[in-house]
């Protein structure tokens, strides 16, 4: 017998490509088990204000290849609060909602784990396109913010090539340059800036120099935005060469748009996995895939743990921007 009978599915936090597919996944794979399902509307904000309806098999129809989230997200400062905690899981239980599918990023885990501490079973999917949650290879919408951020790159080399000029590309990631590190790989950028590793200005601006004097008609530098400002950045190299990069921030365009097929893939992976996962009683965990096999983890864990660098993929990265 299921360990639940009734779930809900919320997502939380900033959007990312795929949690429509991961959404989807959810309710239809508990229609399928035999559940009562409910969406809840603008994440811990509804559950607050029990802005919650009961889903069936058209309510998720035509959204896999949509970008954003049919549920919508927010922020809410009142879900911060213990008693906004007990309101939003007393709403679940009146209901008679025993299990939740939290989606979303870092935030949105501590919110679950609160949850799971009030009563409700509770499973996270990592949805943010930063790919900075641990304990699991890839999150849902990365992916898709990567094939943005590197179209967007291969449209600036041939402007770049053109003129023979500089381009500086600005990508999100405040604590994580994992966008910037993927997208800088697969686009031959001449320089990644993360926050992980330290860099020197110095250095990148007379690398930089001595490329354009052998002849290199442009230059690719690709900077996650937890490292400084494009445009500062971008000064201070001036400063050292005399070369101006020309500064494109991406901004939330990256979070934009169709799903990719990995994207849409993952989230159907995880979003089925969460609801067999509560149906054999599995609580308090986050769901992840590591070397492309599907797994649990408990989420007080995962929201302690900081994610490891790729460190060797970022040398691979130095080693073939000669």
């Amino acid at each position: 017998m299921s360990a639940v009978q009734s779930i809900a599915v919320l997502t939380s936090g900033g959007d990312s490509q795929g949690m429509n597919a991961a959404v989807r996944a959810v309710v239809r794979s508990a229609l399928f088990h035999g559940l009562k399902v409910f969406a809840v509307q603008r994440g811990f904000t509804g559950l607050i204000n029990d802005d919650i309806r009961q889903m069936d098999l058209r309510s998720v129809g035509d959204i896999i290849q949509r970008g954003g989230t049919i549920l919508q997200t927010a922020r809410c400062k009142e879900f911060m609060l213990p008693e906004g905690q007990e309101k939003a899981a007393q709403n679940l239980k009146n209901r008679g909602i025993d299990g939740l599918v939290v989606i979303g990023g870092d935030g949105s885990y501590q919110g679950a784990n609160k949850l799971s501490k009030l009563g409700i079973k509770t499973m996270g999917l990592p949805g943010t396109i930063d790919n900075d949650i641990p304990f699991t290879d890839f999150t849902i919408g990365f992916h898709t913010a990567v094939s943005i951020v590197v179209d967007a790159v291969n449209k600036l080399r041939d402007t770049m090539s053109s003129h023979e000029r500089s381009s500086l590309v600005e990508v999100m990631g405040r604590h994580c340059g994992d966008i910037a590190l993927y997208a800088g790989l697969a686009s031959g950028a001449e320089t990644i800036l993360v926050p992980e590793i330290e860099y020197d200005l110095q250095s990148v601006a007379k690398r930089m120099k001595e490329n354009f004097d052998h002849g290199k008609r442009h230059s690719i530098i690709l900077v996650a935005e937890g490292v400084g400002k494009g445009d500062d950045i971008a000064k201070a190299i001036t400063v050292h060469n005399g070369i101006e990069p020309r500064v494109t921030v991406l901004g939330h365009i990256q979070r934009g748009g169709a799903p990719t097929h990995n994207d849409r893939i993952l989230a159907s992976q995880l979003g089925d996995f969460a609801v067999r996962q509560l149906i054999d009683g599995d609580s308090g965990k986050a769901c992840g895939i590591i070397k492309n096999v599907l797994v649990a983890t408990d989420i007080e864990k995962v929201v302690n743990t900081k994610k490891e660098f790729n460190i060797e993929m970022y040398n691979l990265a130095l080693r073939l921007s000669q």
